[in-house]
């Protein structure tokens, strides 16, 4: 029997010995008695209740079970055909994996050769995956709830020693405060009216008149690259501008975890010798402190004609440069080159220095002959990497992309495209139209059960008597397999304080170039390799019409290769819904035991084949030594 789970109660704990660490239940238990109740469970441990299309049409009724065909589809997608050794809950991890990101090793990269920062780069060794379930450490809190947990975070959900805490060294960085068991980022204090100063310091220098003008500008989406640990973003987001944080990986103190804790944007990244993983033409601003060289052409690959890029560097800094000949020489260097990318200088202001995209493709034609990098060909001039080696030429010319911001429809009409712009992707506006129609029931559906009640004895019904969640239940979404960003749409459009990272995987149609125009985030990825973030990053993963793929695809990886990435990137207490076929559906539920997660099926009235799976990832706590 399922029991009810409740926000902030205290976890259940486990042993710290790996012996103890599986259920009581699965030991001793002989082959033909685990398959025999796992068949048995499939027809009689699990009612459902229907969804209809409607926003309130629900129907509740009894579950009845094929119990043959199940059984035979289950064994069709191995696995069961290992027997019971596979149907056993998964271990924990040790202790030393809590905050373990798959195909981020520093050291087996250096031992393998790599250096000048190479180390840092992603690379996905055979057998990088570990086959267990990462644990929280162990005085691990439920993040705070937005926008309170922006500002304010648990030390002990993140990786951080006091000493980078005090020594934090930009602007952003020293913002925080270590309070007793809280890392606070004080809004009233100075160093925020430094961030605040900054900011509106940027507006001016591009031509505005205060922050608040960025959406007119054509300004929504920024990349801040190396961001400190978000509060540049933190300060925009109050003006509807989305800042993605991309930095390095790092093993402690790491920019990326404590951003996403704050419930911001933010994602690993390697700068060194791999393209970003976005298309290009896809922001609208970036903002960097140390980037040169090669990097400005990947700067300007994934920039919009007409973009802005704010550098912060003390190279730009006039007095001390002409005191130091080597500075000199750098900036001068780093002055030509973005010229000869057909940058304009907008402003310089102390180390701040502010250039702006060409609008215009001839710009490029009539640059002396040999100044600068060459335009990219059309085999190199791909419109989405996925971590390619970067490239020594101008890219996203040859893309039907190649539209100005200011040309651009201002947010919220961004996400609305017109004809013309669907007609780039294949689209035509009906298409859109009946996706976003679909997902507004879709949202108001799935926030209505929400709630842990869903999986007690008597579960969660809409209506008076049962209030849908807060608004502000969720901050940090991933669904796996965006389409077209339907869903983000919705969820914005139903006023939840949400952001989504929309994620195309690299097997399926490439909406990705889409999304972003529609002014949102996203990034390509094949689900069969670990996804570039820390563990607990997400409060909810959505997993729409993914295992379809994959399955589609003859399961490179297995079914419970993926679910087990999830709950490495899901916190405690976070949801999981997946929506496939009744099949599929069944075989994931199948699997939700071995990973402990409490789990409900939901049929949908809208398709007879297709079904829903209600998960939520359980709170286990390591006891203390």
């Amino acid at each position: 029997m399922s029991r009810p789970l409740h926000r902030g109660v205290s976890a259940t704990r486990i042993s710290g010995s790996s012996n103890d660490l599986l259920d009581s239940q699965v030991k001793d238990k002989t082959e033909k008695e685990e398959l025999d109740r796992n068949h048995s469970s499939f027809s009689s441990f699990w009612s459902t209740f229907s969804i209809s299309t409607s926003s309130r049409g629900y129907i509740f009724h009894s579950y009845r079970r094929l119990q043959e065909q199940l059984v035979s589809d289950l064994w069709d997608i191995g696995e069961l055909s290992l027997g019971a050794s596979k149907m056993k809950e998964l271990e924990f991890c040790p202790e030393e994996l809590e905050n373990y990101i798959p195909c981020f090793n520093v050291s087996e990269n250096l031992d393998s050769g790599f250096s000048d920062g190479n180390e840092y780069d992603r690379v996905c060794r055979q057998g990088s995956r570990k086959s267990c379930l990462v644990l929280p450490p162990l005085n691990y809190k439920i993040p705070l709830r937005w926008p309170i947990g922006r500002d304010v975070i648990w030390v002990a959900n993140v990786k951080i020693t006091g000493q980078e805490v005090f020594s934090s060294g930009n602007l952003t960085k020293r913002m925080m405060m270590l309070e007793e068991e809280q890392i606070s980022f004080r809004s009233a204090s100075l160093m925020f009216d430094g961030v605040e100063d900054y900011s509106h310091q940027i507006a001016e220098m591009i031509g505005l008149r205060n922050v608040s003008n960025f959406i007119q500008a054509g300004i929504r989406t920024i990349l801040d690259i190396g961001c400190g640990y978000g509060s540049f973003g933190a300060h925009l987001f109050s003006e509807h501008i989305l800042t993605m944080c991309i930095a390095n990986y790092e093993s402690s103190g790491s920019q990326v975890q404590l951003t996403l804790e704050r419930g911001l944007p933010a994602m690993i990244g390697s700068f060194s010798s791999k393209q970003l993983p976005y298309p290009s033409l896809s922001f609208d601003l970036l903002h960097c402190a140390r980037c040169d060289g090669i990097f400005l052409i990947e700067v300007d690959r994934v920039l919009k004609p007409g973009g802005y890029f704010v550098w912060t560097s003390p190279l730009t800094n006039g007095h001390s440069s002409l005191r130091d000949k080597e500075k000199q020489k750098r900036w001068n260097f780093v002055r030509d080159f973005v010229e000869s990318l057909c940058w304009e200088l907008m402003s310089q202001q102390d180390e701040t220095v502010v250039w702006k995209k060409t609008s215009k493709k001839s710009c490029y034609n009539s640059r002396k002959p040999g100044l600068g990098p060459s335009i990219c060909s059309k085999g190199q001039d791909l419109e989405s990497s996925y971590y390619r080696p970067l490239q020594n030429c101008i890219g996203g010319m040859h893309s039907r992309r190649w539209v100005p911001i200011e040309e651009r429809a201002t947010c919220p009409s961004r996400s609305n495209l017109n004809p013309t712009e669907l007609a780039r992707y294949g689209l035509h506006s009906e298409e859109l139209n009946e996706d976003t129609a679909n997902y507004k029931t879709t949202v108001r559906n799935y926030w209505s059960l929400l709630s842990p009640l869903i999986f007690s004895d008597h579960p969660k019904r809409p209506g008076d008597e049962d209030p849908s969640p807060p608004y502000n239940m969720l901050r940090n979404v991933l669904d796996m397999n965006a389409h077209y960003g339907g869903l983000n749409a919705a969820l914005l459009e139903a006023g939840k304080s949400v952001w989504v990272m929309n994620v195309v995987p690299t097997t399926g149609p490439n909406y990705l170039p889409l999304i972003l125009d529609r002014g949102y985030f996203g990034v390509l990825h094949d689900w069969c390799e670990a996804f570039p973030t820390y563990p607990r990053t997400y409060d909810m993963v959505h997993v729409e019409g993914l295992l379809s793929l994959v399955s589609s695809q003859h399961w490179r990886c297995s079914m419970l290769h993926i679910f087990t990435e999830i709950d490495r990137l899901l916190r405690p207490e976070g949801w999981i819904i997946i929506h496939d076929t009744a099949p599929l559906i069944e075989s994931a539920r199948a699997l939700t035991r071995r990973l402990k997660w409490e789990a409900r099926v939901i049929e949908t009235e809208s398709n007879n084949n297709e079904r829903l799976l209600i998960c939520q990832k359980l709170f286990f706590r390591r006891q203390a030594s």
